[in-house]
C-alpha cells in the first residue's frame, strides 16, 4: 500500500495532503498521561521501548494520521557525550551548564548502547504501524542541543551560547562537530531500525545573523546529511529551522534537507515565492488556532491547503501541539483537511 507522506516527500502533490502533528504523542491525550504516570521520570519514559511504542501508536489509533513520529526527546544525545540530563516538572529539561573548558575534553561515547532503547522502539513501531502509515525518526539539530547544554536548560535568548560562539569560536565549532557526529550515528541507528523519514529539529534557529546562521545551523546540518548519505542512509530528511525567517532560503539551498518544515510565523506567500518550487514543504498552522478551534480553525485550514495546493505539501502545525488542546479540535482538524476523503 502506498504511503502518501512518502509520495509527497518524493515530490508529488497529493490532495488532500497528508497530515501529522508535531508532538502528536503528548499530554493532550488522556491515554498518554496514563502511560506517562507509570515511568519513574521522563528519561526513563523515553528509554522504555514498550512505553514509547505505545504512546507513539496512540494518536495513530485515535486520528489515523498519515505518519507516526518516534516518541523520544532531542536531549538524549547529550547523554552520549557524558552529560547528565534530567527533567523537572513545571521547569523542563535541566543540564549542568557547559563551559569551553568542558568541551576541550569531551568525547563521543557509546551512542548505540546508551540510546539503543530508542532503536528498539523504532523496530517495534516498524512492525506495529498500519501499512499506510509512514514512520518518522528524528533528532535535535546540533545548535539547538548545544544551546541547552551551554545554558543548562531552556533560554529565551540563548545568551551564553551566542556569546560562546563569538568569544570562543573554536570551542563552539568543536561542540557542534561532536554533536553532529553523534547525531549521525543516532540517526543511522534509527534508519536501520525502520525509520522511513528523518527530521532534524532546530528549534532555536531564530534571531541569528546570516554568518552565524551559516556556522551554527547550516554547517552542522549539512555535516549530518552528508554523513547519513555516506553511510548509505538515503531516506528523506525534513529540516525545521524554526524562526529562521529569510535564512530559510539559505537553509533550503545548502543544508541538504529534502523538505522544509515551516514555522507558523513565516509569511506563507513569501515562502511559496522564495523557496524552491519542487521542494516539499510542511506546515504551518499556528498551534493557538488549533487550541481555539471552531470557525477560526476551519478558515486557517482552508487557507493553508489552498495556498500549497500546487506543490508537494504535508499539513502540520508550525510548532508542537500544546497540552491544553481538546481532542475534539484535533478530530475537527483532520476531518476538515480530508473533507470526508480517505
Amino acid at each position: 500500500m502506498s504511503k502518501i507522506l512518502l509520495d509527497v516527500l518524493n515530490g508529488n502533490p497529493v490532495s488532500p495532503p497528508p497530515v501529522w502533528l508535531m508532538r502528536q504523542a503528548g499530554r493532550y491525550l488522556s491515554e498518554y498521561r496514563e502511560v506517562r504516570a507509570t515511568a519513574k521520570d521522563f528519561i526513563d519514559f523515553c528509554l522504555s521501548p514498550d512505553k514509547a511504542t505505545e504512546v507513539t501508536l496512540q494518536p495513530i489509533r485515535r486520528f489515523g494520521f498519515d505518519a507516526a513520529i518516534l516518541f523520544a526527546d532531542i536531549l538524549l544525545i547529550p547523554m552520549a557525550l557524558g552529560r547528565k540530563v534530567w527533567f523537572v516538572a513545571g521547569e523542563g529539561p535541566q543540564l549542568d551548564p557547559l563551559s569551553a573548558a568542558d568541551i576541550e575534553n569531551m568525547e563521543i561515547g557509546d551512542v548505540e548502547g546508551l540510546l539503543g532503547p530508542v532503536g528498539q522502539t523504532v523496530k517495534n513501531l516498524s512492525v506495529s504501524l498500519p501499512d499506510e502509515t509512514a514512520l518518522i525518526g528524528f533528532a535535535g539539530a546540533p545548535w539547538t542541543v548545544a544551546t541547552y547544554m551551554i545554558e543548562g536548560g531552556g533560554s529565551k535568548d540563548r545568551w551564553n551560547a551566542r556569546r560562546m560562539y563569538w568569544e570562543n569560536p573554536e570551542a563552539m565549532a568543536r561542540l557542534l562537530d561532536l554533536l553532529a557526529d553523534a547525531t549521525i550515528r543516532y540517526l543511522i541507528m534509527q534508519a536501520k531500525a525502520g525509520a522511513e523519514v528523518l527530521k532534524i529539529f532546530d528549534s532555536w534557529a531564530e534571531g541569528l545573523p546570516p554568518p552565524m546562521f551559516e556556522d551554527v545551523v547550516i554547517r552542522p546540518t549539512r555535516r549530518i546529511v552528508d554523513g547519513l548519505r555516506e553511510n548509505g542512509v538515503n531516506v528523506p530528511v525534513i529540516g525545521f529551522p524554526k524562526g529562521a525567517g529569510p535564512n530559510y532560503v539559505t537553509y533550503a539551498r545548502e543544508s541538504g534537507a529534502n523538505a522544509l518544515a515551516l514555522d507558523y510565523g513565516l509569511n506563507t506567500q513569501w515562502a511559496l515565492d522564495a523557496l524552491p518550487k519542487d521542494m516539499p514543504l510542511q506546515g504551518q498552522l499556528d498551534p493557538a488556532v488549533l487550541r481555539a478551534g471552531g470557525s477560526a480553525l476551519d478558515v486557517e485550514v482552508d487557507r493553508i491547503i489552498s495556498a500549497f495546493r500546487e506543490r508537494p505539501h504535508i499539513f502540520n502545525l508550525g510548532h508542537g501541539i500544546t497540552p491544553d488542546v481538546p481532542v475534539e479540535h484535533v478530530e475537527r482538524l483532520v476531518s476538515r483537511i480530508r473533507g470526508g476523503k480517505r
